[in-house]
């Protein structure tokens, strides 16, 4: 007979040091069991962000004090799932077994993961895939608290998205349409047909044209690349815009991205223009907004490349090797 007190086991991605996605191990850990405001989900499909490259290199080395000086002070990885209910805690509210889900947790490169039913969880939209359900949260709650909170999004106003081709530019692309802004998307020639499917009123191929010669000026600009200076970048600003931070590049291994942060933010302190940095934050009600926006078909995610689970090492290679034209999808 089967000791019913044995813990049930799942397999897990772990990471105890930092290095190359050749780090990466599948473990067996015990499968959580909810509290009573927690939903079990077995996970169906998982997507990678850009932070979950940067917390298995360890990288920039600024943010060592939070991820762990010498090693990782947690060795789970993941944040973005999808997937269905397998139990629910006696004070859940809104879930039941077999309802399908999404959202974001701690830990979610597993076959199970465990979430509060108020935070970062809601029910899947019929219409999209796991997969599709699953490359959503972080990388569209960025574009939406980037356009509609921190860059206070008009209907009318002309929004130009610089880096518009990886998972949060995706999704800006849209988001801002569906906002009522008029929007020009800056990207390579690989992401110009996903803008363009995005509903941008305008693409700029920046290998072709040089997006800050073009005589426009926009309201918002979304900065996502980070690859153009503060004063490269003036010559777009309307004379009110607000400049919303996104990323920068990432082969700068002390900073990282924070290096464009840091200079944009101290250039528009003599400027009247306002340079904005955030981190986007899981909410109930903004995951709520998203789960609308997929229903309707306001955003379609932009899948680059899937993985099997067991291929976990090669998906982060490619994360970090080149730029995904929207979102790395794993598959459990």
């Amino acid at each position: 007979m089967t000791d019913q007190s044995t813990p049930r086991k799942m397999k897990a991605i772990v990471r105890n040091r930092f290095g190359p996605p050749e780090v990466l191990e599948t473990v067996e850990l015990d499968r959580p069991v909810p509290a009573d405001a927690e939903v079990l989900v077995r996970i169906n499909a998982v997507s990678l962000n850009r932070a979950d490259w940067y917390t298995v290199a360890g990288r920039p080395l600024v943010g060592r004090p939070m991820m762990g000086l010498r090693k990782p002070k947690s060795n789970r990885l993941g944040t973005d799932y999808a997937g269905v209910v397998e139990a629910v805690g006696k004070d859940v509210v809104g879930f039941r077994i077999g309802d399908e889900v999404f959202g974001g947790r701690d830990g979610a490169l597993a076959e199970y993961v465990c979430a509060r039913h108020d935070r970062g969880i809601v029910l899947k939209p019929a219409n999209a895939s796991f997969e599709q359900a699953a490359a959503v949260p972080v990388a569209a709650l960025t574009a939406l608290q980037g356009l509609r909170d921190k860059g206070g999004l008009q209907p009318g106003q002309h929004v130009l998205i610089h880096g518009a081709s990886g998972g949060v530019g995706t999704f800006a692309v849209q988001i801002a349409k569906a906002y009522g802004g008029v929007v020009t998307a800056v990207c390579g020639p690989r992401g110009v047909a996903a803008a363009q499917a995005g509903g941008a009123d305008q693409v700029i191929d920046y290998t072709r044209e040089d997006f800050t010669r073009i005589g426009k000026r926009f309201d918002l600009v979304i900065d996502i690349a980070g690859t153009r200076s503060w004063g490269q970048l003036r010559r777009v600003f309307a004379p009110r815009a607000t400049v919303v931070i996104v990323g920068g590049p990432k082969d700068r291994r002390f900073l990282g991205p924070l290096g464009n942060v840091i200079g944009k933010r101290f250039a528009a302190v003599f400027s009247r223009r306002r340079a904005v940095f955030y981190i986007a934050r899981f909410n109930k009600a903004d995951m709520e907004t998203l789960g609308a926006l997929l229903a309707t078909g306001n955003i379609r995610p932009v899948i680059d490349r899937r993985f099997r689970f067991d291929e976990i090492a090669a998906a982060f290679s490619y994360m970090g090797d080149g730029h995904p034209q929207g979102k790395v999808v794993i598959t459990m």
